[in-house]
């Protein structure tokens, strides 16, 4: 009977450490990556928030010079982090993502107002299925692009103040022509869960599209009323998107 007891006890301790360490690690690392004519400060507001929940935000500064240039600047982030990562991206940083994410340490996918492609697909290919309804991207002599300040506020970010989007009209980040037009590789959501959240007054994306593509990766869908910077004028919905995702792939 002693030998028996002994025998019970050690599977049971053997069944709790399998138990253990079968469990997933938290994800406690968020890899924030922005979209196409600004930069990584837009996303302040919303690392505030992880930050105090306490998750270690990460904030890609991509050159937006190609789109392989900025899928390499995201994986540099990436290399800095200890353990698994969820990684976020706004409009064209789905593209981004979506390449970046195959590295062994991202864990999941964050599609805000964003594209996502399927292999083979461009940000323009995209854009064809379902048409946005702004119209005021402009190209430079030497093939870079940007956004029309007198529509900046309109068509990219009309939830925020007008003073606020003016600064952002002025300081435009200039992206690559060829950046829009390189074809997806394998995307990372085929393997890993994804997240998507569709702001159904964008008029960068038609949120008919962020509807279909995000269907299609078979993300879990989050529609808010808001325009393409939604992670910028509603923070605290964008956050609680990005934590419940974090939550879900620590359970």
């Amino acid at each position: 009977m002693f030998k028996k007891s002994l025998t019970t006890l050690a599977l049971s301790l053997v069944l709790s450490v399998y138990a253990q360490s079968s469990m997933a690690a938290p994800v406690k690392n968020i890899v924030l990556v922005h979209g196409a004519f600004v930069d990584g400060s837009g996303w302040d507001p919303v690392a505030r928030i992880l930050n105090k929940a306490g998750y270690k935000v990460s904030i890609v500064q991509e050159p937006q010079t190609s789109l392989a240039d900025d899928v390499a600047a995201t994986r540099r982030v990436l290399a800095l982090q200890s353990g698994k990562s969820l990684l976020v991206g706004h409009s064209y940083a789905g593209m981004i993502i979506s390449d970046a994410g195959n590295d062994p340490s991202v864990a999941g996918l964050v599609y805000i107002a964003a594209f996502q492609p399927e292999q083979g697909d461009s940000l323009l290919s995209l854009a064809k299925k379902y048409p946005p309804a702004a119209q005021s991207i402009t190209e430079t002599p030497d093939h870079f692009l940007y956004i029309k300040p007198e529509n900046f506020h309109a068509d990219f970010a009309a939830d925020l103040p007008v003073k606020e989007t003016n600064l952002l009209a002025q300081s435009q980040v200039m992206t690559a022509v060829a950046a829009f037009a390189a074809p997806a590789g394998v995307p990372a959501w085929k393997t890993k869960p994804s997240w998507a959240v569709v702001a159904t007054q964008d008029r960068a994306i038609n949120p008919e599209l962020e509807r279909f593509m995000a269907k299609r990766a078979h993300s879990t869908v989050t529609e808010l009323k808001g325009n393409h910077a939604i992670y910028a004028s509603q923070p605290e919905k964008i956050a609680a998107v990005i934590e419940k995702a974090a939550e879900s792939l620590s359970q």
